[in-house]
């Protein structure tokens, strides 16, 4: 009789102990890579040091409505999209344009947000209006939609940046004579420096962000896409945008 009673309690002892591991932190994190040099949609903040912006609520609130435990990791752009071939991490939301390059090496969900490239000049350039006339060193993030319009044009030499930041910051030092990114970006860019900065012609290309996903990885796909349904179904993407790209 003892020795079942010893049992017994060995047994409850040991689903206690596999219980307190799976309640104290055994669920694995679902890693998202972000290249949070990119405001509004994924920056830094300097005063909290907190990752913040647009991607980073439409992927929070993707996570609230499927229960995904998940955590930001902050990875430069070249490193980012070869982490996901490599299935470094899980997924990835930063701005990622889907593409059919990309799609061969990486997942991607339903589109979440259009955008399109747009040029960004200093205020007082009279010359260049637009694509047709962009002549000159030009500036785009590496390895960027952007970056690959630019060496498209005839006549714009591409700088390369791995910070779109240091892009604008060169151009309003007189070193580059245009940037070129996302319209969302160059807005925001614009809105911060209206004195310096201005914005020429339309968008040329139409682009649709996507948030992508390790190969292989097909039941977190189908969450996000699920979790992404639901938010645009709640309006949560227009409140997004309103409170990023709109202020």
């Amino acid at each position: 009789m003892k020795k079942l009673i010893l049992l017994g309690i060995s047994v409850l002892m040991l689903a206690s102990l596999v219980f307190t591991s799976c309640s104290s932190g055994g669920t694995t994190k679902i890693r998202i890579a972000t290249d949070a040099t990119w405001p509004p949609f994924e920056y830094v903040n300097d005063q909290t040091g907190e990752i913040e912006g647009f991607d980073i609520d439409v992927m929070n609130a993707i996570a609230e409505r499927e229960n995904l435990d998940i955590e930001f990791i902050n990875v430069g752009w070249d490193a980012l999209l070869a982490g996901m071939a490599q299935g470094t991490y899980d997924a990835a939301i930063s701005s990622i344009t889907i593409t059919e390059e990309r799609a061969q090496q990486m997942l991607f969900s339903n589109p979440y947000f259009e955008a399109g490239q747009i040029i960004t000049v200093l205020k007082s350039n009279t010359t260049i209006t637009g694509k047709d006339n962009l002549t000159g060193m030009v500036g785009a993030q590496l390895g960027t939609t952007g970056a690959m319009e630019v060496e498209k044009i005839a006549g714009a030499t591409l700088k390369n940046y791995d910070d779109i930041g240091l892009a604008f910051q060169d151009l309003m030092n007189g070193q580059i004579v245009a940037v070129v990114c996302d319209n969302p970006v160059a807005l925001g860019y614009v809105g911060k420096n209206p004195d310096k900065l201005k914005i020429v012609g339309t968008t040329f290309t139409d682009e649709n962000y996507g948030i992508a996903v390790a190969k292989g990885k097909t039941d977190l796909l189908a969450k996000i896409n699920a979790g992404l349904q639901a938010i645009i179904a709640e309006g949560l993407i227009e409140e997004f945008s309103m409170k990023w790209l709109e202020k």
